[in-house]
């Protein structure tokens, strides 16, 4: 029997139907899972925007084109008979998950984590503060941002955090037009950024080299910038990598101190701009008026691999600050959460009967791209092991639901057509040109 034919023995029908909520990652990897196995299955892909694909799109740094190209197997899948695409479809207002529930034999919650955790400091709550997942979610072009419009006319940029989100946004506000040109960027982010008048971005780290995230492929790209020197303080790069590390982490840790190392020695002030790496430095007070003017820092060392202030303080003015220190999942109405783990509250990845979560909504946000596959694989087993047939009436139901409330939702297919337009208004060798708002989107179907 081909995968997504109902088919049925007396009046049971044994499709399973199964809605995955989310279309990045994590659910593109259930859907695949699922189609690999000897089940028949139904698969709905139900998404909030009416663009396919998460953090492909909207969280890759537009400079990573090639990080991207996984969305092309994704896009197999979602070709695939047994799956069907309902975009602009949101989760809590168009549909609930009680009623998917309700609809399918299966709901798997693929929502990611697009919140950005506080920091938790006087000051964060003024002008031109803004989390990572927002700031680049404006840069990529994410609806929801497009009207964030972050002050670029000022001299420097504190960004807090050492992983490789922090970079990532310290490499965009530095990089040249033209290289910038070559790239998805949005528009708008484009014109704001090479028209900044930005000269110093400042990436700090509660902690030490050592215990920093980045990865040495993203750390090396800092090295190669046109317009900016990498500027990082000789004193505070230990000699070796000390503690309790696997040989595998202890290995990369040893290259970022190589290449850290590399970065101390050059000459400074070869280039116009300049990109600080400053570590043992914890933020306690954001300065400023209405607008950020500065961040005090408190001095810290590194004690069994945590953080330990020290008391002593020192001030850097900028006039952005940009906090890059993780993200959590919103909650559900209705679906457990962890509030302290900004995650779905389940046991390895089953929430309730019928109901699941993979990617960050289940562990929260750790690992890369493919770190979600296996939970995808996961949670296959555990719809096949826990459903045997299919009983319940899925996407017909779905359909109906939806073309009851008037939702307008957006089929691959139709995706596919913003894909091409998006693609033919692409200028001066960018792969396209994004529509940032939902009703440009629309427009190009109707």
């Amino acid at each position: 029997m081909r995968p997504g034919i109902r088919a049925s023995a007396g009046d049971e029908q044994i499709t399973i139907s199964v809605a995955i909520v989310g279309s990045g990652p994590a659910g593109f990897y259930t859907a695949e899972a699922l189609l690999r196995s000897d089940a028949d299955v139904a698969i709905d892909i139900v998404e909030r925007l009416p663009t396919p694909f998460g953090l492909i799109r909207a969280g890759v740094a537009p400079d990573h084109e090639k990080t991207r190209n996984v969305s092309r197997s994704y896009a197999a899948t979602a070709a695939e008979d047994a799956v069907r695409f309902f975009g602009n479809v949101e989760v809590g207002k168009d549909v609930t998950i009680a009623e998917l529930q309700e609809m399918y034999d299966a709901v798997v919650l693929a929502v990611g984590a697009p919140k950005d955790r506080k920091l938790g400091i006087p000051g964060e709550d003024k002008g031109n503060v803004f989390g990572s997942a927002d700031f680049v979610g404006w840069y990529n072009g994410h609806p929801d941002f497009r009207n964030l419009d972050p002050d670029l006319n000022i001299d420097a940029v504190a960004v807090i955090g050492v992983g490789n989100v922090a970079i990532d946004i310290a490499r965009i506000l530095v990089r040249t037009g033209g290289r910038l040109d070559q790239t998805d960027i949005a528009d708008h982010a484009k014109a704001a950024v090479t028209s900044a008048s930005i000269t110093d971005v400042y990436l700090f780290g509660r902690r030490g080299p050592v215990e920093a995230k980045f990865t040495n492929v993203e750390l090396r790209e800092m090295g190669a910038l046109t317009l900016a020197d990498p500027v990082v303080d000789a004193d505070q790069i230990p000699a070796e990598v000390t503690g309790d590390w696997s040989d595998r982490d202890r290995r990369l840790r040893e290259r970022n101190l190589a290449t850290l190392r590399e970065f101390a020695a050059r000459p400074r002030g070869q280039k116009p701009k300049q990109v600080h790496f400053v570590f043992c430095a914890a933020p306690v007070e954001i300065l400023g008026g209405d607008t950020v003017t500065g961040l005090r820092l408190e001095r810290t060392r590194v004690e069994s691999g945590r953080a330990v202030g020290t008391g002593e303080t020192f001030d850097v003015s900028c006039g952005l600050v940009i906090p890059a220190i993780g993200y959590a999942s919103h909650p559900i109405p209705g679906v457990p959460f962890n509030a302290d783990r900004g995650r779905i509250e389940c046991q390895d990845g089953r929430v309730a009967p019928g109901l699941y979560a993979v990617g960050w909504a289940k562990r929260g946000p750790t690992g890369v791209i493919g770190t979600n596959k296996p939970d995808g694989k996961q949670a296959a087993a555990q719809i096949l092991e826990d459903i045997a047939a299919g009983s319940k009436p899925g996407r017909d139901a779905l359909e109906a639901a939806l073309a009851a409330k008037g939702v307008r939702w957006v089929s691959w297919e139709d995706w596919q057509k913003i894909d091409a337009a998006e693609q033919r208004a692409a200028q001066d060798g960018s792969p396209r040109r994004k529509f940032t708002t939902i009703a440009e989107m629309i427009s190009i179907l109707d």
